[in-house]
């Protein structure tokens, strides 16, 4: 009968074994499954690291973005993770995202669409539900401050023009842009979201605050009413 040990890395040689590529090779050169093998540090009696990262993996249909909207009682429905392991890679997409998030400054200067996207991505692009975002910018085009305005369900969430407004008077700011995110990928606007547009966009004006572009952001890009000549 084989020895269900067998299948530890310590068996394996050494140049498969996670770490060691690691150590050679550097972590550019991994793979996901090794990535998260390297996490999860030790398998079950039965499958190695690195098959039980690959398992993980294909629950989350080979998708780090789908992975990281797991809460750790999901990831405790996978053979072989309990809730330690499911904290551990939950904090590590979490410090991901975070990462990103550091690397835009809030006064990024905004002279695109693109620069907008940057900054939201990270907070907007992975979420499993809608939320609402306004950024205030000075007239040197950086961004002051960024809030978000509201959080809904999967297909929708409310947005209040006045909170809006009150958050960038707050900020003293001459102009601004706002986000939302669309879950579902469709990054088409809703005619919601149009009437929803104008109206800020109408209000903003009495108050000579510029609305500048109102981005829907997906995981894999955005639509931007600027672009589109829609404001």
């Amino acid at each position: 009968m084989p020895d269900k040990r067998s299948n530890a890395i310590k068996n394996w040689v050494e140049s498969d074994r996670p770490r060691e590529r690691m150590r050679h090779l550097g972590p550019s050169a991994m793979s996901d499954a090794e990535l998260i093998a390297i996490l999860l540090g030790s398998g079950t009696r039965t499958h190695s690291a690195l098959d039980l990262a690959k398992q993980i993996l294909i629950e989350n249909n080979n998708n780090l973005i789908e992975l990281s909207r797991k809460t750790p009682s999901q990831l405790q429905r996978i053979n072989g993770i309990g809730e330690a392991r499911s904290m551990l890679l939950t904090a590590a997409m979490e410090l991901g995202r975070r990462r990103e998030q550091t690397e835009v400054p809030e006064r990024l200067k905004i002279e695109t669409s693109k620069d907008l996207y940057r900054l939201m991505k990270p907070k907007l692009a992975h979420l499993p539900h809608e939320e609402f975002w306004v950024a205030a910018i000075n007239r040197a085009s950086r961004i002051i401050a960024t809030r978000r305005i509201s959080a809904g369900g999967i297909t929708e969430t409310t947005a209040d023009v006045r909170i809006m407004l009150q958050f960038v008077l707050e900020m003293q700011a001459p102009a601004m842009a706002v986000f939302h995110n669309h879950p579902s990928g469709n990054l088409r606007p809703s005619e919601a979201d149009i009437k929803l547009t104008k109206k800020l966009s109408q209000a903003g004006a009495w108050m000579n605050i510029v609305l500048i572009d109102h981005l829907i952001i997906g995981e894999r890009g955005y639509f931007s009413f600027a672009d589109e000549s829609m404001l």
